[in-house]
Parts: C-alpha cells; structure tokens; sequence
C-alpha cells in the first residue's frame, strides 16, 4: 500500500531519531487515522502522548495544500490537560516534534497563567493545535463567537482522563465535548490514562453515550513497566504507634538514598507535610542548600516554573514535593521517588513510582517510607498490588447539578442556547444520561427566576429567555459569572509577599487571620515573620533562627482504597500464623505481640472491637480496616443507633484502620447487641440523614455545591469575601431550601454527595455485609492497644497545637506502657 506524505516524513523522523513505533502506538495511529475515537491506556513513560499526537501530525501533513496561502487556519486539535505544569511540559515536546518536521504549526496554551497579550492574540487567530484546561476551555464558551472558534476543530485529547474523569472537573470537560460534537458532529474524541481500572466505563465516558461500539476503541498496551519496591525500615518500632511520629526520624535512611541517586522526588501527601519535611532535611544537611527544593500548589507560578526548569536542566538533586507534580510530567534526570506515608491507593503510588525512569524501557524505582509502624503493613500490600497489578476504579461523578446549572449559564453568556438542543446534549453525556424533564425544567426555572425560594429576590434572575434562546443581557451578571467558573472551591486565599520583593505563593484566610505582627511560621522552606495583612495579600519579611507555626491548609484526607483496604485485612490475617514472611512485618513483631496480648489479631473472618476506660471517659474501638471516610459514615450510624436505645453523647475519632466513640458512660455492647442489629444495612440511608452530624456536613457540603452553580458570588479579586461570611451565606440558603423546598436539586445533591463522597455509603453498604458475616469479637482492654493508640492520637491531633499534641503524647506513652 503507498504511503502517505504525513507516514513517510514521521517513519524518517523515527529513523533520525532512532526510535521504533511502539505495539500500542502504530496501533491508536491507525484508529485515529481511520477515524475512530477512543482510549489510550499505557504505562507512565512509555510514550502515550506521542501515540495520538504522531498521527494528528500525520493527519495535518497529508492536509496541507501545495499552496500555502490556501491552508486551512484556525484551532484543530484541543488537548486537555488536568495541570498546569503538564501544559508546559506537554507543549515542549509537542513543539519539538513539529519543529524537527519542519512544521509550520502554531501550537498555543490556554490555562489560568496565560498573559493578557497571548489570549488577545489567540482571539485574533487561533492556533491549530491547544494545550488547555477544562476551565480555561469553559471560559472560551462563554464568548460571543464561541462557534467560530470550534468550527475547524476536528480532534480533541483528553490527558490523564483518569484524574479527570473522578472529579466535577471530568463533568466539565464531559459538557464542553458534548458541546462541541453538536459544533462538529465527526468530531474525533480520545482519552489518555497510564492508570485506571475500569477502562470501559473510561472510554464510555469520553467518547458519549450516542457513539456507536463500532466507532471506538481501547488501545491497551502490553508492554509491562517494572516497578521496583523498597520499604525503608526503621531500626526500632513503637509499640504504641501514632501518626506521623516516624517518618522524619527516618531522614537519616532518606538522604542516603538520596546520595546515591542523580535526581529524586519526595512525595508527601499534604503541602504541611512537604514543608515539614524540606525544614528537617535542611536543618540536618545544610549541604542540600541550592540542590533541594520544595514544589507544591501554594507556592508561586513563578518559583514553580523554576523548580520544573532546574530539574529538566539536572540542577537540582532532591525536589520535596506533593500531587503537583503526581502527573505527567517528564523529567528525565529522576531515577529515584520516595513516597512519605501511605499514598492511601495503589494507582496512585504506581503513577508516583513512574515518574522516574520515566522512558520506555527503564525500571521505575519506588522507596516507601512510613510515619507510623502499621504503615509498614501498608508497604507490604503495595508491593502485593503492584505485582498483581490491582488498579482502583475511578468512578465517574454522576448528576452534578450545580457544574450543569453553570455551564447553563456559561452557554447563555456566550451566545445563549436553544434548550431542547442543549437537552438533548447533555443526556449525551455519561454523567446526565438519566436526567430527567422534570429536572431540566427545575434547573432552566433556576438560572431565569432562581430556585422557588428565591424568586422575590432579583440578584438570582440571571437568565433570560428571548425569542426562545436563553441569554444573559447584563453585563454585570456576565463579568460576575466569568469570575465565578471552575468547581475548584476552597477558603479565600491570601498571597503572600515581601515587604520588599516578589510574592511567594498564597496561604489560606483562616491561617493568616489568626497571626499577629512578630508571629513567625514556616512557607516555601523559609522562616517567615508576619508585618501585616493589607488589600488580600500577606506582607512578611525573613525571620532566621526563629521557631515558627506549621501551616495548615484546608482539604480532606485522602481516602484509602477498597482495593488497598483488602490487601490490609489479608496481611493482618497472615501476621498471626506468619509474621516472619515479610521483613516490615518481622520489624513488626512487637507490636502484633503487645496487640495480641493487650487484646487479639482479628482474622479476614472476625471483626473486633474493644472497649477500654481510662480518665478521658468510655473508648469503644470498632477495627474494620476499610478507611477514614467508611468509618466515620459506621461511626455516625453507630452512635446514632445505641443512642436511640438510651440517651448517650459520643464524640467521634477514626482514622484508616478502625474508628473510636468515646463517651461519660459506660455502654454494655454484648446488650446492645441483643436489642439491636447495629451492623445492620436496613434503613441504612435514613439513619445517616436522621444524624445532626450528616445535616451538618450536607450543610458545609452546600457551600461548595452554591458556589460552583452561581449561588453565591465570593467577591472581585482584590475584595473577596470572608470565608466566615460566605459560610453563613450558604448555611442561611441551604436552610431556607430545605424549609420551603421539598425537592431542591442543589439540596438534594448536598445530601447525596456527603453520603457518595464523605461517607463512601456504597462502600460502606457492602463493609457491613461483610461484617454480617463475621464473628464479632469484644475486648475489655486495660490499657488502650498499638491498633486503639493511634485513634487516640488523631483524636487529640484536632484539638491541640503539635507542640502541645507532642507533650501530651509522651504523657500517654508513660502512662499506657507496659510497666504497671
């Protein structure tokens, strides 16, 4: 068969470059050219990007005319991308390739740090190929000529859709799609995922509910990336573990490994912990000054764009970072990830791991290093899920009102929509395909005249229909809602700045609010002095040598997996006949003995529970081993059900292993059990709703959900409003909805969200079948055990400061020893 122009000069820039087509790419170049969509799945670093970008290149090389002046211009390709950082990344490679083509392709990046000039001038002339992210996509929507921008496009990417695709910012790029195949109805769709278990769903997802079987296609490669495991082990475990108090202990292991590798990244969980960690390794090794650096969300564009730049160029040895850089990004001079404290899943430490030797070919070496002793039966399940190559689901968001009741009014900004068009769109997509008409009218009621409610009030009349098309006239409203796009919600952020210099990065509103003049906290890997608040930014100077606050920045905890969840409960059961098996769990030995003296080892068929007094009240432990957000949902239905036996107050404490009630009075469980199923999954959901805690979280819950779908507008920049003041904006809207509203879908998707997300309710469902079918053990401890100690701990972590959680930790420790 004759090949074709665009084959033949991309087979000669593989041959120059000595490079091979891999399996899995000459297999999605062939369905792209024939015009199939679809999802590309591959490991981390064995080149997926080029895998659809070669055969766009192809595509647009056989599309060239003799005459130049004849060229088709205007945007062509989107391709979506979840970060920043990978936009950059992404569009080097991308250029480089054209370049050595001798391409004339202009390729553009469209996101959040885009200039003021590049935007105008892409209005002015679009270029073929754009990097962009979905709410800087959205916002191109929102112009008056949004159609004339789309109507060449034929192809878009969607980069690592599996961290899309489990968030409202997949729902996003899920509407936009749809948007677009309605602009141009051949449009070519493809998703791209190194990590993700449920592929079809994936691929469903991306390519619509209206695409025919035949038309899409997953391309699997075969190729295996091996992935190379090390626990970093301590000399000595505590007994009685608690969270966090062993991972900087082992900076001594770390900076060993660190010496004898050319570049490595430390993953932490959180920004705090990232800072804590650059603060111990340069407070020991002062030497790393210069070669070391810290990369997270908070930090500046600026300092992390020269982070990103230093480690291209080999400058810098250790970069101590978190998610921000969890992505796609390649930097080719890493040979070597440490991940601090437990990744809470397996895909996310096998997408952590490949970013070193991040090529096609190379081992990707990964060192786990624990903060507390029961992590190291974590270590053991990871390296059991990477063997067995367990990759977590990651579930679409399904009826996401309050990102469709924006994109509503997106649409109605830039142009205004015809509405039984727009319908028949969004039921295309994945996430709305059971949407209903009864709901569509309750939303079109809500963007023109607000939800029932509100329609006294003119501030929610956004929408106006005219001439059949639902539009926005004012100007006002308009400047006000581009503002307001995105479904990232977080607390007002502050930047933070030198009194004389450049700013640094941003802090939260309900940090900065709490320090005075002369207070000292820690940022960026510095020691910083607090000067002033003024006008939304955080005036500080230097502060050497003086002690410092941790910043602590809102967010939820990382879920553990079901998957991962298994692999513990399998591990628990093996210790008890084999300890010996695994060296974490020889370290481990002590503290299985401790907790099989103090109490027992339960096997994958027992369920136990403890109960323990000490001076704090009645502890009723409950060690499930399913995850923080499953058992703070068992711990709700727990309390709430012994309470309607008799009345009784618990406070409430858990963390991934089990959950704690603590109470004044003592609770005997073998009657309680008698009387009532407390396990029991029957009237599972009204239980959790008849909580004040739900209530409670359905109502902060809300605040997000107003936010996103237009309902409360939080200030210009430069005057934001408080947080303090937006919560009881949202607090006084949800309870008035929920008063004079029976069916308010924002209400309603507040509840349905904390019992999805907060509290894994059909994760939860199937734990209690589980436990149905256990044996339930129960223990009268003396003394709290290594599995109820940690609870404790985090408990006490939510009311003390870490200095005074330290001093009150070695109180306990003195006090639940072994000596008597």
């Amino acid at each position: 068969m004759t090949k074709s122009r665009g084959h033949i000069i991309v087979e000669q820039w593989f041959k120059s470059k000595n490079w091979k087509w891999a399996a899995f790419q000459k297999e999605a170049a062939a369905a792209y050219l024939s015009g199939k969509s679809g999802l590309v799945n591959a490991p981390t670093g064995s080149g997926k990007t080029y895998s659809l970008w070669i055969p766009f290149l192809i595509r647009y090389i056989n599309s060239l005319p003799k005459n130049p002046a004849k060229r088709s211009k205007g945007l062509q390709i989107l391709w979506v991308t979840p970060l920043r950082a990978l936009s950059k990344d992404l569009f080097r490679n991308m250029e480089a390739a054209a370049l050595e083509m001798n391409l004339n392709l202009r390729i553009g990046v469209r996101s959040g740090d885009t200039s003021t000039k590049e935007r105008a001038s892409q209005k002015k002339q679009m270029p073929e190929a754009l990097l962009i992210t979905p709410e800087s996509l959205h916002l191109l929507f929102a112009q008056k000529d949004s159609s004339e921008t789309f109507k060449n496009l034929h192809t878009i990417v969607v980069d690592e859709w599996h961290e899309l695709m489990g968030s409202k910012r997949g729902t996003q790029t899920e509407l936009a799609i749809a948007r677009l195949r309605t602009i141009n109805p051949h449009l070519q769709t493809w998703g791209i995922s190194a990590t993700i278990g449920n592929l079809e769903e994936a691929k469903q997802v991306i390519v619509g509910m209206d695409s025919a079987e035949e038309d899409n296609v997953i391309i699997k490669s075969k190729t295996e990336k091996k992935i190379l495991v090390e626990s970093i082990l301590p000399e000595k475990v505590e007994t009685l573990p608690w969270a966090g108090y062993m991972g900087t202990k082992l900076v001594d292991y770390v900076v060993q490994i660190v010496q004898k590798s050319k570049t490595t990244l430390i993953f932490t969980n959180t920004r705090a912990q990232a800072e804590v960690w650059y603060r111990t390794v340069i407070e020991k090794y002062p030497e790393f000054a210069g070669i070391m650096a810290l990369h997270h969300a908070s930090l500046d564009r600026e300092v992390r764009d020269w982070v990103e730049e230093a480690l291209h160029d080999e400058r810098l040895k250790l970069v101590i970072c978190t998610a921000s850089l969890d992505l796609g990004v390649d930097f080719r001079p890493v040979d070597t990830v440490i991940q601090v404290g437990s990744p809470k899943s397996i895909a996310r430490f096998i997408q952590r791991a490949g970013r070193s030797g991040h090529r096609p070919g190379v081992a990707s070496k990964i060192y786990f290093c624990p903060t507390n002793a029961l992590e190291l039966v974590e270590a053991v399940s990871l390296r059991d899920g990477v063997e067995k190559k367990m990759i977590e689901d990651r579930p679409p968001v399904i009826h996401a009102f309050d990102v469709l009741a924006q994109w509503m009014i997106t649409l109605a900004v830039g142009g205004g929509f015809e509405e039984k068009q727009l319908f028949e769109e969004v039921r295309n997509c994945y996430g709305y395909q059971f949407i209903n008409r009864q709901e569509w009218e309750w939303l079109l009621g809500y963007i023109t005249t607000g939800s029932p409610s509100l329609e006294v009030y003119d501030e929610y009349k956004k929408v106006e229909r005219i001439d059949g098309r639902y539009v926005v006239t004012s100007r006002r409203i308009a400047h006000r809602h581009m503002l307001s796009m995105g479904t990232i919600v977080s607390d007002t952020v502050l930047k933070v700045k030198f009194q004389h210099g450049k700013y640094i990065g941003s802090i939260e509103e309900t940090f900065a609010t709490r320090m005075k003049a002369g207070d000292t906290f820690y940022f960026g890997g510095m020691s910083l002095e607090f000067v002033r608040i003024h006008e939304m930014t955080v005036t500080v100077k230097k502060a050497e040598g003086k002690k410092g606050f941790l910043i602590r920045w809102a967010g939820s905890r990382m879920a553990l997996s079901s998957q991962l969840s298994t692999f513990i409960r399998d591990r628990i059961d093996s210790a008890i006949e084999n300890p010996l098996n695994e060296k974490e769990l020889t370290k481990l030995k002590p503290l299985l003995e401790l907790q099989r003296e103090r109490s027992a080892i339960p096997k994958k068929t027992e369920l136990l529970i403890e109960q323990c007094e000490t001076r704090e009240g009645h502890h009723i432990f409950v060690f499930p081993f399913e995850g923080r957000l499953v058992h703070e949902g068992m711990a709700i239905i727990l309390a709430y059900r012994i309470s309607k036996l008799s009345p009784i107050t618990f406070s409430l404490a858990m963390n991934d292993y089990g959950f704690e009630l603590l109470s004044d009075q003592y609770v005997d469980l073998e009657k309680v059990m008698k009387q009532t199923d407390l396990f029991s999954t029957a009237h599972l959901v009204d239980d959790i709703y008849q909580s004040v805690n739900a209530t409670e979280m359905a109502k902060r819950k809300f605040r997000e959900i107003a936010a996103i779908a237009g309902l409360m507008f939080q200030g210009y920049p430069g005057k934001f409003m408080k947080t303090k003041h937006i919560q009881a904006s949202s607090s006084l809207l949800f309870t008035v909805m929920t008063k004079y509203e029976n069916n308010n879908l924002l209400v309603n998707q507040a509840f349905q969200e904390v019992l999805t997300y907060q509290l894994e309710e059909v994760r939860m469902r199937r734990a209690l079948d589980r436990i149905a079918t256990q044996k339930i053990i129960i223990k009268i401890t003396r003394k709290p055990t290594p599995f109820s100690f940690p609870i404790m701990v985090d408990r006490l972590r939510e009311q003390l400061t870490s200095e005074k959680l330290e001093d009150r930790i070695q109180k306990m420790l003195k006090q639940y020893s072994d000596a008597d």
